[in-house]
């Protein structure tokens, strides 16, 4: 069965990039011992990604030419027009996340479903009940501000801890699951 999960990184202070979308605090740490094995097993596990617009523009911005997720079906929530790269299977999207969940996990074949980047949209799923697992890897910077994490309407019950590790440069990944009960 298809979980969908926030895979991402974040400040200590809980921001995930500048109020500019700039990402130099993270992108610092490119290489970093067990991030790319990391990475890599949970990207084994996807079959579905989706993002906002935001991560769309940003990726068409720093990645010209060359699409991350190819032979992936992606879906993008976004207000804007957007044409996909040449061979990319991208979807865009406006509306309500709940009204294409049933999209996202017949796309991802039976693996899991990846909210990629914002905080905006992976709120959205935590906010309809539909947003399975937090992985989120603490990167050892502060940021004062910036976009947050996870911009809830309100608090969650609490989070079931599923796993943690220590990786290299003082970076701790800590994996969540939603639906945790009192302990």
């Amino acid at each position: 069965m298809s979980s969908v999960q926030y895979y991402v990184a974040s400040s200590l202070d809980g921001f995930i990039a500048t109020a500019d979308d700039d990402l130099a605090w993270l992108l610092q740490f490119d290489g970093f011992e067990g991030g790319k094995e990391s990475y890599d097993s949970f990207m084994a596990g996807v079959g579905c990604i989706v993002m906002g617009g935001t991560t769309y523009q940003w990726l068409m911005d720093h990645e010209p030419g060359n699409w991350p997720y190819p032979d992936m079906p992606c879906w993008v929530f976004t207000h804007h027009e957007f044409s996909a790269p040449p061979g990319a299977d991208v979807t865009f999207v406006r509306g309500d996340v709940a009204e294409f969940a049933g999209d996202f996990t017949g796309d991802a074949g039976g693996k899991n479903v990846w909210v990629v980047g914002g905080g905006e949209l992976a709120a959205q799923f935590a906010d309809a009940g539909l947003l399975d697992e937090l992985i989120v890897s603490i990167i050892p910077v502060v940021l004062g501000q910036g976009k947050r994490l996870l911009p809830l309407k309100g608090p969650t019950p609490p989070l079931e801890l599923a796993e943690s590790r220590t990786q290299g440069r003082g970076i701790v990944e800590l994996r969540y699951r939603f639906g945790g009960t009192p302990g």
